[in-house]
């Protein structure tokens, strides 16, 4: 039998300009396509209803369809990595495999004992980016140390944008190159132990007036003014680098939100201590959060009798969404009103998030709890009351989730704003004076 090339899907869920099938499809082999339904990662999951499986099982039957108007068939297997290649070993003649980075702890400690299996039997594997612009030192400062301020890092990014961006790859032009073979069934979500999803899927159709609009309309939660692309760039389900292309023309806002996508992706890679669930500036570590559970499960709820953050944490509970403003109230409060520490805040978003990726869920919740790169001050409090004025003066988006607001079964504030305030300012200064 012939010696084939594997390419193995991971977060990068499309045939078009994807930069390792790029890189596999032009070598002299053909191409076997595989995803692997990782049981190290689905084991964990508590929620048999999640919906970031069911996408990826929608995705995945999307690709098929595509591989099968090529005469060719996506492998998809349900089991640890170093399982299913020890087993795909024995049943097929390897000559390499072609996958794309991925940057996250687990995934880097994973690809790693991978690469030592396949080192066993001389194969070697072979990765690219793909999910950013721009990684690792490919933007650093004149001395090669990484930024840790977003502003020269956005301005270092789009001057290097200017001299080194290559575009999109042309896939297609090698599509002829994958292994023909017939088609064979993508295991059911039961199958791998998960239900259905009930949730529609955001679109992956970019508005041209939406990105015009983007930057005045992309903070208020009751207009559809964000592209919720998130999902789509978290799968791959959509090429970081057309998203780019087409958005750059018409709003630098939006394209300064694929930046931050890029910094926070770099940052995990330098400073991998923020991967092991510590604060990035470590004095942060030191504060003692109150950590009151009862609390703690009112906000989850969205029972917090402020309304803008009950009705983030609803929509979240519901859709597995949250606008992209309400996100940073939401967060604020949880870590500066209750003083509850921000990791569980991190870790429910884990949980409930659609669009969940590790760096910009961690960078972001730092971000808000001060402890983070480029954090805002510890002593910024937002006053969820003022930015529900601000951002939803009419209370449509309230209302919309928090429909009891006007009734007496609606919560009090489970905390004065000044009161939390000054608590708040007072616990950061301590831990911070004990440097």
């Amino acid at each position: 039998m012939k010696k084939l090339n594997i390419f193995w899907f991971r977060r990068d869920l499309r045939l078009d300009d994807n930069a390792g099938l790029y890189q596999a499809l032009r070598q002299a082999e053909p191409v076997l396509p595989v995803f692997i339904f990782d049981t190290n990662i689905l084991d964990q999951l508590d929620n048999k209803q999640d919906n970031r499986v069911a996408f990826i099982h929608a995705a995945l039957q999307g690709l098929q369809e595509q591989l099968l108007a090529q005469g060719a068939a996506l492998l998809v297997v349900h089991d640890t990595p170093l399982n299913a290649f020890a087993q795909l070993l024995k049943h097929y003649p390897v000559a390499a495999v072609y996958t794309n980075h991925d940057y996250e702890l687990y995934a880097k400690d994973r690809d790693e004992a991978v690469r030592i299996l396949l080192n066993e039997h001389n194969i070697p594997l072979h990765t690219f980016k793909d999910q950013v612009i721009f990684e690792k030192n490919e933007v650093v400062k004149d001395d090669g140390k990484p930024y840790t301020v977003f502003t020269p890092y956005s301005k270092r990014w789009l001057a290097t944008l200017n001299d080194f961006y290559q575009g999109s790859y042309p896939n297609r032009k090698y599509f002829h190159n994958f292994y023909q073979q017939e088609a064979m069934a993508i295991p059911s979500l039961r199958k791998i132990g998960f239900k259905e999803s009930d949730q529609p899927y955001p679109a992956t159709v970019l508005k041209k007036l939406l990105i015009q609009r983007y930057s005045e309309q992309r903070d208020i939660p009751s207009l559809q003014g964000t592209t919720r692309l998130g999902v789509h760039l978290r799968f791959g389900t959509v090429s970081i680098r057309k998203v780019l292309q087409q958005t750059i023309p018409l709003s630098a806002t939006f394209v300064n939100e694929l930046i931050w996508r890029d910094f926070f992706q770099m940052i995990l890679w330098h400073f991998p201590h923020v991967g092991q669930g510590k604060a990035f500036r470590p004095a942060y570590d030191l504060i003692r959060w109150r950590n009151n559970e009862m609390e703690f499960e009112r906000w989850c709820q969205g029972r917090t009798g402020y309304p803008i953050v009950d009705a983030g944490m609803r929509e979240l509970n519901a859709t597995g969404f949250m606008h992209n403003r309400v996100r940073m109230i939401v967060a604020s409060f949880l870590c500066k009103h209750l003083l509850i520490d921000w990791r569980w805040g991190e870790a429910y978003f884990a949980e409930k998030l659609l669009d969940y990726e590790f760096a910009s869920n961690n960078g972001n919740w730092q971000w808000a709890a001060g402890s983070g790169c480029d954090a805002a001050p510890y002593f910024r409090v937002f006053n969820p009351t003022l930015q529900a004025k601000k951002f939803d003066p009419e209370l449509k988006y309230v209302r919309r989730w928090v429909p009891e607001l006007d009734d007496f079964g609606y919560p009090e504030p489970i905390v004065d704003h000044e009161f939390a305030r000054k608590r708040c300012l007072e616990a950061y200064s301590k831990a911070l004076k004990r440097e």
